[in-house]
């Protein structure tokens, strides 16, 4: 079941472009891929990934998402983060990842070409980071 404040952000979502949203996953298949990779997914992007798990939004360049059941799926080794301290969970168009910091529920936007996280692309957890999406892409007012 999808949590209000989810609907809500979905739904602010689908006015603002196109999106492709994945079919959501299942609670265990998070569980286990957290187990098979020593890791705790933010609580939201868990919640996240039970309505939709992976996809795109605003189409046709705006940020992919990945999952745990569909592909493309997180690579918890990726090499396109700051260090081994981050998980890649996404990209945007620009080719610029979309991150969060093991144990910790923030979301942050890596710059690569400045090589750090901006202060304001980092977010307190991933429903922050979807309602700011529209304006961190670029395309608001």
């Amino acid at each position: 079941m999808v949590a209000d404040n989810l609907k809500s952000i979905v739904n602010n979502l689908t006015q603002q472009g196109d999106m492709y949203f994945c079919e959501g996953t299942e609670e265990s298949q998070i569980t286990a891929f957290e187990e098979l990779h020593d890791i705790k997914l933010p609580d939201k992007y868990r919640e996240w990934l039970r309505f939709s798990d992976g996809g795109e939004l605003f189409l046709p360049a705006g940020v992919q998402l990945y999952g745990v059941d569909h592909k493309p799926v997180i690579n918890v080794n990726d090499d396109d983060r700051p260090d081994d301290n981050y998980i890649v969970i996404g990209a945007l168009a620009s080719g610029d990842p979309v991150i969060f910091r093991k144990t910790e529920q923030i979301i942050s936007i890596y710059n690569h070409d400045a090589g750090r996280i901006e202060d304001d692309e980092s977010y307190d957890d991933f429903f922050c980071f979807l309602n700011d999406l529209y304006d961190a892409l670029g395309i608001g007012d």
